[in-house]
């Protein structure tokens, strides 16, 4: 049947089963949006800022596993999702990013809201498409969501010449399972196998022995095992070995983080259970973990007296940061069936005591009279549900939320690890409630952070959508403060944020519920009611401006090196 371009879009994200987009609509892109709504069947959510609408559909995958869609138009309203790409990209989470361009002929002409966006993405997407045939527009939709789910998951951007959302072309209804064998993707995959590589049964055997003649295994949790839903087998493979296990910022909620082998988090900010033991194994396994600068802070001393043996979808990554001993290129779920099933029950009990007798978590002293962000965090994890969603900003507060919480499940934690961008919570958060509204979903985010996302509870407040959003208020960017403060003789340069608005006025002026809190007592009765309210809210945490991260392992030193304990 003969159908426009835009009605094409459509019926693509109808195969893929696509029932939520976040976007923001504009010139060139009003074909698609006219289609979408004549459509009528999937939701759209109008997001206060394209750069929300990519964080939200970033969220909506981590915590669904599905692949997230987001809407924008050309020029300004392409480039506002850069940021939310580079991050989904860094964190390798499957979205699908649809822009418009200006039509065909114009293109290249600096025209108005023109922008080459394919270019502006190349370093941050998987793949990314100009679109200039509408008979090229349904393969090119099929193959952006086989390559943003496949392999190592990331973003995909298609950018659709406006004149080909309103030509017309034949098209025909494929279900999913069967687009492998349509079109470009046939041709494709005689050149790329969308299937994970299958492990070498060489180098699974091999490790397998490495394991069993190791008397100290350590063993990393990366983010891998997350995206690959390997949460199941890695629990049991890690008790079957009977080896602590450290966290990296991506991979909490692979294993409960109350599990008794689990060291916490690991290297800059990690526990000194975390860190001391990567230092003092004889074998390091890392899964799904790309040993990223603030893992392996040093890399040339980073577990030096273990044999290094890495476990990773994407061979790029292999010997990229630090050199190992043994790799093996295959997806976590895979690997470590195969691996577990060779594995003898191992006790490492004397080890284990060795490396337990350090501190897991840090403890911070409470001040009487003033909250601090430990009460802050216990008492959400004492009073929010098991499956509460936690999503947050980047700065003190996050790392506060990621050693004070124990993560149960993968996309229970939704933060931005590798890019690091605040602004990230907000927009997450709205996705997480869209694809689960049954769920409590709480934003961590600092006064910092929060300026640069506070528009987006416009989306939460007319959507329904109520998020609860605790903000660390210190009056100040606390991490780059903390710094200041170690590193540079407490010159604090263009740090403190004494201009902030009035939060809790702000949260009113949206409609919300806003509270402001100064003890454990007050926050407690704050957050019991904010879980009952219908509404979005927002509870401002009065903290004290010099809290501090701890422990902390400066840059560039070895991972015992410790600056703060």
């Amino acid at each position: 049947m003969q159908l426009t371009g835009a009605r094409i879009l459509v019926e693509c994200l109808r195969e893929q089963g696509v029932d939520t987009i976040f976007g923001y609509p504009g010139g060139t892109i009003l074909n698609v949006y006219d289609e979408l709504y004549q459509a009528g069947d999937i939701r759209h959510i109008l997001t206060s800022h394209e750069q929300g609408a990519c964080h939200a559909a970033d969220g909506y995958a981590r915590v669904t596993g599905k692949v997230g869609v987001c809407f924008a138009t050309s020029g300004p309203g392409a480039t506002n999702l850069v940021t939310g790409i580079a991050t989904a990209y860094l964190d390798s989470s499957p979205i699908v990013c649809i822009t418009c361009n200006v039509s065909t002929g114009l293109i290249g002409k600096d025209s108005f809201q023109e922008v080459d966006i394919t270019g502006v993405t190349m370093p941050i997407t998987k793949c990314n498409y100009l679109i200039r045939d509408v008979r090229n527009l349904a393969d090119t939709i099929r193959e952006a969501f086989a390559i943003a789910r496949s392999g190592r998951p990331g973003p995909i951007l298609v950018d659709i010449a406006k004149d080909v959302t309103a030509a017309t072309t034949d098209y025909e209804v494929l279900d999913r399972h069967e687009h492998a064998a349509s079109g470009r993707l046939r041709s494709l995959l005689k050149r790329y196998d969308f299937k994970p590589p299958e492990p070498d049964m060489d180098d699974i055997k091999r490790l397998a022995d490495m394991l069993h003649a190791s008397k100290r295994p350590m063993v990393i949790c990366g983010g891998g095992v997350v995206r690959s839903r390997a949460h199941e087998i890695f629990r049991a493979f890690i008790h079957k070995l009977d080896a602590p296990v450290a966290l990296t910022v991506m991979g909490a909620g692979a294993i409960p983080g109350r599990d008794p082998l689990v060291t916490g988090m690991i290297g800059m900010h990690g526990s000194q259970a975390s860190n001391i033991a990567v230092d003092q194994c004889d074998l390091l396994l890392a899964v799904g973990c790309r040993f990223s600068d603030r893992v392996a802070l040093k890399p040339d001393t980073f577990a030096r007296n273990a044999q290094i043996v890495q476990i990773d979808i994407d061979r790029a990554e292999i010997n990229k940061n630090v050199q190992t001993d043994h790799h093996i290129i295959g997806d976590a779920r895979r690997v470590l069936t195969l691996v577990y099933d060779m594995l003898e029950q191992m006790d490492h009990s004397e080890w284990k005591e060795e490396v337990f007798s350090h501190p897991r978590e840090t403890i911070y002293d409470d001040h009487p009279g003033t909250l601090t962000p430990g009460e802050v965090l216990a008492t959400i994890a004492r009073l929010a549900p098991m499956d509460t969603v936690v999503s947050t900003d980047v700065g003190q507060h996050q790392m506060w939320a990621i050693q004070h919480f124990h993560f149960d499940y993968p996309g229970q934690l939704l933060t931005s690890g590798g890019f690091g961008t605040m602004g990230f919570g907000l927009g997450a958060a709205i996705g997480a409630k869209a694809a689960y509204p049954e769920r409590i979903v709480v934003h961590i985010t600092g006064d910092g952070s929060f300026r640069m996302n506070c528009n987006e509870l416009a989306t939460e407040q007319y959507y329904g959508l109520p998020v609860i959003t605790v903000l660390f208020n210190n009056g100040t960017l606390g991490m780059v403060r903390q710094w200041q403060s170690l590193i540079y003789g407490k010159r604090y340069s263009q740090t403190t944020l004494d201009r902030a608005p009035d939060f809790v006025r702000l949260a009113e002026a949206y409609q919300l519920r806003g509270f402001r809190v100064s003890n454990v007592q007050d926050f407690e009765k704050a957050f019991s009611e904010a879980m009952g309210l219908p509404c979005g809210c927002v509870i401002d945490c009065q903290i004290d401006m010099d809290e501090m991260v701890r422990p902390m392992v400066g840059g560039g030193s070895h991972i015992t090196d410790f600056m703060i304990n």
